[in-house]
């Protein structure tokens, strides 16, 4: 999608993707290798019952969710961050998780006419309606400047 295909009130949709325990287990040992996400006979000892995805991994699912459904083709070029992010459930071996994405605020900054700027709320959902995930952010886009008279 282009900038200028984003309007405020808008809700996007994307997803399904399927979560597996082998991708959960390469995630951990890569990147967040604590117990509750890499060592199955102590995570199933564990509070959660079994090995849980990390947040950091349930971030990159919602962002290749968004990429590929949004993003792919667009102007977007940055990010200046999030203004919260939250993680509701956890993420289990076998989830189906879907993006939701509301389209908060689209504007064109006021220094910058060709920086589009999107704010924008992302929930994560399980297979059984559960949130995951929540977060806030912004997004930049690079976008043409209409000049009067051609």
């Amino acid at each position: 999608m282009k900038f200028a295909d984003f309007a405020a009130g808008q809700v996007l949709e994307a997803g399904p993707v399927a979560v597996s325990e082998a991708q959960i287990l390469a995630f951990a040992r890569d990147y967040d290798p604590q117990w509750f996400h890499a060592d199955l006979p102590r995570a199933a000892a564990g509070r959660f019952g079994g090995v849980i995805a990390s947040g950091w991994q349930t971030c990159a699912l919602a962002m290749r969710l968004a990429v590929d459904a949004f993003l792919h083709d667009s102007e977007s070029f940055a990010s200046p961050g999030l203004a919260y992010l939250k993680w509701s459930n956890p993420v289990r071996p076998g989830d189906r998780l879907r993006l939701r994405a509301d389209v908060l605020e689209t504007r064109r900054s006021r220094s910058n006419a060709s920086l589009g700027i999107l704010r924008w709320r992302w929930r994560l959902l399980n297979q059984d309606g559960l949130e995951v995930l929540d977060l806030e952010a912004t997004s930049l886009f690079d976008v043409p400047v209409l000049r009067d008279g051609g």
